[in-house]
């Protein structure tokens, strides 16, 4: 599934238009921040571990059949070098009851001659109460 669209940019701006693309239940913008290579996981909560285009598109199509998801990714945590990024998101998300949720993402990202890619969006459950913004403390050792 080869793509030509560059996108220019840093990872983060593409994990922005992967959230865009969900709200907005966009297959087509979604599927475009994925890297070419056919050994792209993504695993949804509860889910098995799907591998490859095809099966990832097909599970956010069932996903986005009734419309976007309203995911507020939050608390960003980056870990990253000139070719790889890793980024850790707490995905805030309103339950079908109408109560504030969330959802722990981690999201890898490739750099590659058409821009930053996505290889990995694996997403798990949260226990609890959204937690409040994390303030790292800093040490010298």
């Amino acid at each position: 599934m080869k793509r030509g669209k560059q996108l220019n940019g840093s990872a983060a701006e593409v994990e922005a238009a992967f959230y865009e693309a969900l709200n907005r239940a966009d297959i087509d913008a979604l599927m475009q921040l994925w890297a070419d290579d056919e050994e792209i996981v993504c695993i949804h909560p509860g889910g098995p571990r799907l591998h490859g285009h095809a099966a990832i598109q097909a599970s956010w199509e069932a996903i986005l059949e009734r419309g976007g998801l309203q995911i507020r990714p939050s608390q960003l945590h980056e870990t990253h070098n000139l070719m790889s990024s890793v980024h850790t998101v707490i995905e805030g998300v309103t339950s079908s009851g109408g109560e504030p949720a969330h959802l722990l993402a981690t999201n890898v990202y490739i750099k590659t001659p058409q821009g930053w890619r996505i290889v990995l969006h694996h997403v798990s459950v949260a226990p609890g109460v959204v937690p409040a913004h994390e303030h790292p403390t800093s040490s010298l050792h």
